[in-house]
This record gives structure tokens, C-alpha cells and sequence, in this order.
């Protein structure tokens, strides 16, 4: 038994240079870093993965970190640990748990203060995330993002704040546990849903999703070419679900040729589905054919959308999807 850790840099493996911070630290240096590691009594298995920061991350490249860490728990580990840059966390845990098919824990984890900083979050964090995966009372719930001593479920957690090192939140359920005194307390148990088949990598590759935020005076002339470009499409309306009247006509049109998914832009809650009713409201948007996205973020929405539609799910399909994620 051990526990397997991929690192994917990010300011949790950044050192100091001459200008900036640039420098990579490997798995090994993470973990030389951290010696109450040798309390959780299992051996480390340390595997330097894709040296890229978050925001220049793929699909591809983390379908495939999710099939190393699958091959990983098949072969014995008890848990795995992923490190990254945060910028981009919510969505890639998001994305691993979509096509999670283990018990096992998948927890990801990064920091916000890199180790050339007075109180670097990195060590504490690697820690929390390593006594999660070890965790028997992690097993079973999915991926997870431990940070700041805290546990989230992949499915709901946010970056928050900027610099923040409580930036991670979960502001529609909160977190689902906490590492406390070196224990890790699970409090809540989310619903797991069945895990997505994998995609091919090469259709995932041409399967573009377009996102658009309403704002305030907002026109068409953005969406004009997504039709053409895009296979499918987010977007992130006002309050519960809303755009100008203007976009609803606009919007339908493209539902016609493709999924048009509804979400809300204000980061917790739910688009609703039948309170108000004016040209422009969820009513409305729903009768021209969006989709609901329910209580999905649009970043969310989006792995979810892509991975459907690269994987060749119908419009019937994409419906049943998000009423059963969102």
C-alpha cells in the first residue's frame, strides 16, 4: 500500500529566481519539504508530471494524469495526490471527477503563497491532502481539494479571492470535512454520480465550447461567429438565469443548432426555471431551448458540455446530464 503523488507545478512547486518567480521544485524537493509526511505511514510514490502552470493546462493532459492515477489505485496505492497551480483547480478537479471510477481518494491541492514567502500555504496543504488520501473516511466521495485544512467536493468548490490563502469555498454546500489536528473529519457525504466514459483524445481536441457573460448594455455581436466555430455553447446569465431581451432571440437561434447551456454568473446559487417570465428570463430562455445548468458554475458547465459533446452525447443527452450534475 502507498499513496501516489503527480505534481503539475504551479506556484506550490515555484522557487526563487532572479527575476520572478520561476523556478520548478520536483516532487521530491515538495516532499523533503514536509517531514510529518512519514507520520501518515505510507510510503510515497512520487511522479513528476506535466511542469506547466495551471492556466496552461489541457484535457488532454489531465485525462491523462487521471488514467495514470487510475492505474495507480489499480495497482495498490490507497490514494492519490495531485498538486497544481490553482488558477484553474476548480476546473480541473471538476474534470477528474467527472470520470473518476474509484473509491479511492483523488484530492488536488495547491497553494497561493509561493515558498520564497513568509507563510507559504504549499507544505501544510501537501500535508492536508496526503492525511485525506489516506484517509478510510475519504473513500467513496470522488475528488477533493484540500486546502487551507479544508475539504471540498470537486463538484462545488471555487477560487475566491485573488491572493487570498482561503480563497478555495464551496459557497453552495461548504466544505465536506476538515483536517483537524492531523485527523481527517468527513461531515458531509455528497451523492456520487456515475462517472463519464472516456473521450478520445482527438475528438476532445475538436470539441470547442464557447463561453458568454451577460453584462450590462451587452449585444449579439460576440455570439455572431459561434455558431460557425463552436459546438456548443455557456453562458453565464444575469442573477438567476437572465440576459437583455435583445440576446434571448439570438440565443435561441443558436439553441437550435446547438446545446446552449443557462448558468448564472454571480458564483453560488441556482438559475431558476419558471419564477419570471419576461423576453430574456430563464421562462423565456428555457421555452427557446437552453438548457438548464441548475446550481453549475459556468466554468463547470463547461467541462461538463465539452466532454459531452466530444464524446458524441445528443441534445437529449446533454438535457440529462445537467439535471442530474447540476
Amino acid at each position: 500500500m502507498s499513496l501516489a503523488l503527480f505534481t503539475l507545478g504551479g506556484t506550490i512547486a515555484m522557487a526563487g529566481a532572479d527575476r520572478g518567480v520561476v523556478t520548478r521544485l520536483t516532487g521530491e524537493d515538495l516532499t523533503a519539504a514536509v517531514p510529518a509526511l512519514a507520520e501518515i505511514g505510507l510510503p510515497l510514490d512520487v511522479r513528476d508530471a506535466h511542469a506547466v502552470p495551471s492556466a496552461d493546462l489541457t484535457y488532454r493532459q489531465l485525462l491523462d494524469v487521471v488514467d495514470a492515477a487510475s492505474r495507480a489505485v489499480t495497482a495498490g496505492a490507497t490514494g492519490v495526490v495531485v498538486t497544481q497551480g490553482t488558477d484553474t483547480l476548480e476546473e480541473t478537479a471538476f474534470l477528474a471527477d467527472l470520470v473518476w471510477p474509484h473509491d479511492a481518494p483523488l484530492v488536488f491541492t495547491g497553494a497561493m503563497r509561493n515558498p520564497t514567502l513568509a507563510g507559504a500555504d504549499g507544505p501544510a496543504n501537501l500535508l492536508a491532502a496526503a492525511r485525506v488520501a489516506a484517509a478510510p473516511s475519504a473513500r467513496g466521495l470522488g475528488v477533493l481539494v484540500a486546502v487551507n485544512d479544508e475539504i471540498h467536493a470537486a463538484r462545488w468548490v471555487r477560487k475566491t479571492h485573488s491572493t487570498s490563502t482561503g480563497t478555495f469555498s464551496s459557497p453552495n454546500a461548504g466544505p465536506v470535512g476538515h483536517v483537524i489536528e492531523g485527523r481527517v473529519r468527513v461531515l458531509a457525504r455528497p451523492e456520487r454520480r456515475v462517472p463519464l466514459p472516456r473521450v478520445d483524445p482527438g475528438r476532445l481536441d475538436a470539441t470547442r465550447v464557447a463561453l458568454h457573460t451577460a453584462t450590462l448594455d451587452d449585444d449579439a455581436l460576440l455570439l455572431g461567429g459561434v455558431a460557425d466555430a463552436c459546438h456548443g455553447l455557456v453562458v453565464a446569465g444575469f442573477g438567476v438565469g437572465h440576459v437583455r431581451p435583445a440576446l434571448a432571440p439570438v440565443l435561441g437561434a443558436l439553441a437550435e443548432r446547438m446545446p446552449v447551456v443557462l448558468t448564472s454568473r454571480t458564483g453560488a446559487g441556482s438559475v431558476l426555471r419558471h419564477t419570471y417570465g419576461a423576453i430574456g428570463s430563464e421562462t423565456d430562455l428555457r421555452r427557446r431551448g437552453l438548457v438548464d445548468g441548475g446550481l453549475l458554475d459556468p466554468y463547470k458547465a463547461k467541462v461538463l458540455l465539452r466532454l459531452l459533446l466530444a464524446a458524441g452525447v445528443d441534445r437529449d443527452g446533454v438535457v440529462a446530464a445537467f439535471a442530474d450534475h447540476g
